[in-house]
């Protein structure tokens, strides 16, 4: 499992709750001066993950204000940027005279935390806010602060292009940290920082600025997001994904040199996997011929070699033993 620290304050006397949360918010993002309405019963949850250079903070927790002055900027160390990727709620941001309300699942935006700021999170409904925070300083994005300083606040597409990417990536590490080994966390980080780059300069349109290393990042995570999206396609294939992203095969090829798997090989094992989940689903009771084809496999005996191969059992010992499990 990647490092992470989980705090809940449910385990606290609902005085203490409130106290224990404004600690953990000035260690983990940036110190604020906080007020709620909840504050004799803050139920609250927190998940903070070392991703090497970044750091990024999963919050739960009732509608709240928040507000960074001059003052604690004077006292905080180092430069670093705040990324809010809003999952339920509403947040209105205000940064340089700059305000915007972000919607939830839609919208990302960036916060500087060495310029004063004002964050109203509000929860829809009894549930929590939700939020999942990045710390990244200054000196690890490649783009000029000055050009940065204007998307400052600025909601930009946390389901669209980049940043639709960028979203799911750090949303996939949430919620599944014990998915990464510690090993990884300096390249999850990475992947992150090269894809908000590369977002963030498609919003400026200054991305031909970005380093080879950030645009051969942002281009295999949109191959892999394609793959994704078209797993239950006939022409899925190498070819066609080269030439839906405008790019020859051989190029396709080189953007997965470094990985342990080639493009056809990803291709197949994501949908083994979605054959596994359909198999392994007690609603789903189609037979498993019907499942293999729609996820490419027509071949009912290639599909059961490639399956034991990959699994260790056939589809059907692997079915059954699934039931048996749910009994």
């Amino acid at each position: 499992m990647l490092p992470n620290l989980v705090v809940d304050t449910t385990v606290l006397p609902p005085a203490d709750r409130f106290a224990f949360w404004y600690a953990l918010v000035a260690q983990e993002t940036a110190p604020a001066h906080i007020s709620s309405g909840h504050l004799d019963n803050f139920v609250a949850y927190a998940q903070a993950i070392d991703l090497g250079r970044i750091r990024m903070t999963s919050l739960r927790y009732p509608s709240l204000d928040s507000v960074r002055p001059t003052t604690l900027v004077r006292r905080a160390e180092g430069d670093v940027y705040q990324l809010a990727l809003p999952l339920t709620g509403r947040s209105t941001l205000i940064q340089d005279r700059t305000e915007s309300t972000l919607e939830a699942g839609a919208h990302f935006t960036l916060l500087d935390t060495a310029r004063p700021h004002v964050a109203r999170h509000r929860a829809d409904g009894p549930g929590p806010a939700t939020t999942i925070t990045v710390q990244i300083p200054h000196s690890a994005l490649p783009l000029a602060p000055d050009r940065l300083r204007r998307l400052l606040a600025t909601p930009m597409p946390s389901h669209l292009g980049v940043g639709g990417l960028l979203a799911h990536h750090l949303r996939s590490i949430a919620a599944h940290p014990e998915q990464f080994e510690p090993a990884q966390a300096e390249i999850l980080g990475g992947v992150a920082v090269d894809l908000l780059t590369a977002a963030l300069a498609q919003y400026l349109d200054i991305e031909d600025t970005l380093s080879p290393e950030a645009r051969h990042t942002a281009l295999r995570a949109r191959v892999v997001d394609f793959i994704d999206r078209h797993l239950d396609s006939d022409e899925l294939s190498p070819r066609s994904v080269a030439a839906a992203h405008h790019i020859s095969l051989r190029s396709l090829h080189r953007l997965f040199e470094a990985e342990a798997t080639t493009v056809a090989e990803l291709i197949r094992a994501k949908r083994l996997e979605q054959c596994r989940r359909d198999l392994g689903n007690p609603l789903l009771r189609q037979p498993i011929q019907v499942i293999a084809a729609r996820w490419g496999f027509p071949d009912k005996a290639h599909f059961s070699r490639l399956f034991r191969a990959h699994y260790g059992r056939s589809p059907q010992e692997y079915r059954t033993g699934v039931a048996r499990q749910d009994r």
